[in-house]
């Protein structure tokens, strides 16, 4: 399988079948990657994500953000840096060691990329920790929230511990000797160990053990009340540290450290068309549990004889090795982070049902069919409600005796999904149900093999896509047959996936509508995901991957060319990465041209702008903040009469290539209206941001020249979107 970070050639960008509909010209070529730009115009993909991940550090650091969301943003640092390693970092070893190519978008060495990664990952995890205990600790403290050591308890406090651990800890706790008898133990990836060294008193002897940290138990233990009125806690692991001896009776305990092992956990399916994918991706998940390690955290006390037994008995190297301070694994800060201190926190958003989809009595259920036969509506989450827009809309289907058929992908989903439960009651009611399920969603597989089976149970037709492709789209469609007898069909197409939990925090877009165009567009683009067809008649729609780069490549040229015959031209995108280089290398010519690029990226971003000769024309903003920014938006404007597309589908090669996308042109002057109002303001001097610079390092803006705090683009938003609706809200 080509890997995603290949880059392009021309015979790459060949496609079987037609064109994309009314968008594409049959004799319509895609651009490649351009030769004559300079070989340096790529900033390179690893280190701009571990940019990304500086900047959710800056908010970790920075004052103005509440105590508790900075906590919150310590854990996501974390979690965020163990998954680029299992995944990124693991990847890029991989294909190292098995002799595969690993090309680089700079032009560089694998090795030299990995030892960069290294030594920044290296120097943010000591920055990551020294925020924790110089910045947000003593805060904490101040607000009454004490995470304590051994060191700083009582004899009282010591007393009451020792009976917590004996009746809650020491039953769960499994110490594994390592000797001729007991070999080295597997160390599952992610868990938190103790190495302990002992010596037997009689022998002499000196012994290793190893003691696994258990997950299933709080990593945080709450102290009991001391009368202060403050909340403390203790980490699991020094908890446990300070009762080895009985976990080892009768032993001399000599040394004992904290350690912690990142796996390879990149699943690699081979498709074969004759096999079952659930027993594949099955197999698959199994073997993941089992891959080799790639970083090895340890905390900067570790003797080298104990360092030296884990390095050697692990197979790793020592640039693999990360020596930091106490405590590893701040994802468990999630923990402290939950604590109910509302004034701790972002002060409550409560997302609103979207005006179109209001009842007209109060406390009736809305009714999203009539709302789409007077107009499309535009939902924006998490200002706007899930559970009354795209939630109602599934269970109304599933309610109403009317509807025929209802067609749906699931990419991700939360384990007590309405919307899964939703499908389950109309295939039970009768009605024909086909739930497109993608079981490859990674570190969502298991959970999205156990919807499948229950989705089956219940009738509903179950399909798993295409081979060789994840189906990436966010589609939802109903057939309904109306009183005179006509089909109808109701669409959702949305930039984010059909999840009521993530709907609360991720910001996305979705377009309800009862445009029969976009309804025979779903329609065909389900056929050809579930049968056999090679659909070449999308109208509304831009599909990859076989019309959606070229499109994008289209609306791109067209832009180039309006500004070269002095035509206002314009491009403004919103994605979470911009890696591919073709589009990058078409927005860089588009630049030279004239045409204005504005792009607003959350994570990672190759493109190089401001560059004299090369990208003046070229903005690069990023938000980052408490909502997660997860919407696609690609915006042209096309002299005069713009073209605007939301969707699923990131600039990257495996987005654009290797996996199934669609983006929906919204035609509403309201909604180009909202859009373009969301990408002013994202651009604006005004609103807090940070900048890309020339040299790829990100200059934030948060403050004007007065040291006042800059507007917070979620803000301007959710208050913008409160003050166009009624007062009624929803959860």
């Amino acid at each position: 399988m080509q890997d995603e970070d290949t880059p392009r050639t021309e015979s790459d960008y060949q496609v079987d079948g037609g064109v994309g509909g009314d968008f594409l010209d049959d004799d319509y070529e895609y651009d490649v990657a351009d030769e004559t730009l300079p070989a340096d115009r790529y900033l390179d993909r690893e280190l701009s994500w571990l940019r990304f991940n500086q900047r959710v550090l800056e908010l970790a650091e920075d004052p103005a953000v509440p105590l508790l969301e900075r906590v919150n943003f310590l854990a996501i640092f974390a979690s965020n840096l163990d998954e680029f390693f299992m995944v990124r970092v693991a990847g890029l070893k991989r294909r190292i060691v098995t002799g595969l190519a690993v090309p680089t978008n700079i032009g560089r060495a694998p090795q030299d990329v990995l030892a960069d990664i290294n030594r920044i990952a290296l120097e943010l995890q000591h920055r990551h920790i020294a925020v924790l205990h110089d910045l947000v600790k003593p805060e904490l403290d101040d607000a009454g929230i004490h995470i304590e050591t051994w060191a700083d308890l009582d004899e009282d406090d010591r007393h009451q511990i020792d009976r917590i651990f004996s009746q809650k800890i020491f039953p769960v706790l499994m110490p594994l000797a390592v000797d001729p008898a007991h070999p080295f133990p597997y160390i599952s990836g992610l868990s938190l160990n103790l190495s302990v060294r002992v010596r037997n008193p009689k022998t002499e002897k000196v012994e290793f053990a190893r003691l696994k940290v258990p997950q299933v138990l709080p990593r945080f233990v709450q102290l009991p009340d001391d009368g202060s009125g403050r909340v403390r806690f203790l980490t699991l692991e020094d908890l446990i540290s300070n009762h080895l001896d009985q976990l080892f009776p009768g032993m001399e305990i000599l040394e004992h450290h904290e350690f912690r092992v990142t796996r390879n956990e990149d699943v690699e399916i081979e498709e074969d068309e004759s096999e079952n994918l659930i027993q594949a991706l099955e197999r698959e998940l199994l073997r993941r549990r089992f891959g080799p390690p790639i970083r090895l955290e340890i905390t900067d006390d570790m003797d080298d004889v104990t360092l030296g037994l884990l390095v050697r008995e692990l197979g790793i190297t020592e640039q693999e090795v990360y020596r930091l301070p106490a405590p590893l694994d701040l994802g468990g800060l999630f923990e402290i982070s939950k604590l109910d201190r509302p004034h701790l926190k972002f002060p409550k958003h409560v997302p609103v049902t979207p005006l179109e989809l209001q009842p007209s009595e109060p406390n009736a259920q809305p009714d999203v069919f009539r709302a789409l036969q007077r107009g499309e509506v535009l939902v924006h989450h998490p200002y706007e409600s899930f559970a009354t827009s795209v939630q109602a809309f599934l269970e109304q289907a599933a309610r109403d005796p009317n509807v025929l058929a209802i067609k749906q992908t699931l990419y991700r989903t939360s384990g007590d999904s309405p919307i899964v439960e939703a499908l389950i009651d109309a295939a039970e009611a009768g009605k024909a149900v086909l739930a497109l399920v993608e079981i490859k969603a990674r570190f969502d597989e298991q959970n999205n093999i156990e919807w499948a089976r229950k989705l089956e149970k219940a009738g509903v037709h179950v399909v798993y896509g295409l081979v060789g492709l994840k189906t990436h789209c966010k589609l939802a469609l109903v057939v309904r047959q109306e009183k005179n007898g006509d089909l109808r069909y109701y669409s959702h197409i949305g930039t984010g996936n059909y999840n009521p939990k993530t709907s609360r925090i991720y910001e996305d877009f979705g377009l309800f509508t009862a445009d029969p165009i976009v309804g025979k567009d779903l329609t065909r683009l389900f056929n050809e995901l579930s049968g056999y067809a090679i659909e070449k008649k999308y109208k509304r729609l831009l599909v990859a991957p076989r019309y959606l780069r070229r499109g994008l490549l289209k609306s791109i040229r067209t832009e180039t060319q309006n500004a070269l015959e002095g035509k206002p031209a314009g491009i403004r995108i919103k994605v979470n990465s911009l890696v591919d280089e073709a589009i990058i290398d078409a927005l860089y010519r588009a630049s030279a041209a004239g045409a204005t690029v504005d792009i607003v990226v959350r994570g990672i971003c190759a493109l190089t702008p401001g560059r004299e000769g090369l990208s003046e024309n070229i903005r690069v903003r990023s938000v980052l903040g408490r909502y997660l920014e997860h919407s696609r938006i690609f915006a042209f404007e096309n002299d005069g009469d713009p073209q605007v597309y939301i969707g699923s589908a990131d600039m990257m090669h495996r987005n654009l290539d290797r996996r199934v996308e669609a983006l929906v042109r919204l035609q509403e002057p309201a909604h180009l209206a909202q859009v373009d109002a969301l990408f002013t303001t994202s651009m604006s001097t005004t609103t807090a941001s940070w900048q890309l610079q020339p040299d790829g390092e990100w200059m934030r803006h948060h403050r004007d020249s007065h040291g006042r705090p800059l507007a917070d683009l979620q803000n301007v938003v959710m208050n913008g979107i409160i003050a166009r609706r009624r007062p009624r809200t929803a959860r």
